[in-house]
């Protein structure tokens, strides 16, 4: 294995957020001796302080925002001053969409000065940070600007952030492993104002993709009260795919 994927926290929404039903902490990654963080949503620094294999986040190289959303963004200012040991040392990249930075931020000016640098995130573009390569494959349909990622590693990885289902969507996610932001458990209809995936959403992309593994996450209210385990297993049964739901702490192994 040369990699590992940490799930600091595997809920989203705004009910999940205020309740932590489940932590709303993000990704951490780590590909060889390079680490990045993806979607510091609230609790991230303490739930990362207080995970089983110690991780320090002065030992990360980099930080994605997929979108400046509360339940993706709220800790990103912290951790950025983590990752710098307070400002005292100029490191890190982060990674984020034009509006995260923009007029209305959702990074303090004052925490961007700690960075080795700031790279804006945008469509068909690829991005680096020492060993980890990843690429912006399609913007999506979210209330704000926001991005998938598809990471080019000893495996291609991808990750669907939050977005409402479009019939291309599946197609800019040809992965080897593929995480996706799973919300909701009924369909979503467009104009609901809901721009989040469903669980039917999810069996459509996975039997499109075909994926070796399918890792569901950052669920809703709905997702945790049926279950996220139950669920996968009965969409493993009926699409004869690998499909994992992830945990608060899930460590996946690549």
């Amino acid at each position: 294995m040369e990699g590992f994927v940490r799930f600091i926290g595997t809920g989203g929404a705004r009910v999940v957020v205020a309740s932590q039903l489940r932590s709303t902490g993000g990704i951490w990654l780590n590909y060889k001796s390079t680490n990045v963080y993806i979607d510091p949503g609230p609790g991230a620094l303490v739930r990362v302080r207080t995970a089983q294999d110690h991780l320090d986040p002065a030992r990360l190289d980099g930080i994605i925002l997929t979108h400046k959303h509360i339940d993706h963004a709220n800790d990103v200012n912290v951790m950025v001053e983590a990752m710098t040991e307070s400002g005292h040392k100029h490191r890190g990249i982060l990674f984020c969409p034009g509006d995260a930075i923009g007029e209305d931020p959702v990074v303090l000016r004052y925490v961007r000065e700690y960075l080795e640098g700031i790279e804006v995130l945008k469509e068909k573009a690829t991005y680096k940070v020492r060993e980890v390569t990843f690429s912006v494959p399609v913007r999506h349909k979210h209330g704000v600007e926001a991005y998938g990622l598809v990471f080019h590693l000893n495996k291609r990885i991808g990750l669907i952030a939050d977005t409402l289902y479009f019939k291309e969507l599946p197609d800019h996610y040809q992965v080897d492993i593929l995480i996706v932001n799973v919300l909701r458990v009924k369909p979503i209809g467009a104009d609901d104002g809901i721009e989040h995936l469903s669980l039917a959403d999810f069996k459509e992309i996975i039997t499109r993709v075909k994926p070796e593994v399918a890792i569901m996450t950052h669920f809703g209210k709905s997702i945790i009260k049926d279950r996220p385990y139950h669920l996968a297993k009965a969409l493993k049964e009926e699409t004869g795919l690998k499909v994992v739901a992830a945990y608060d702490g899930m460590k996946w192994d690549f």
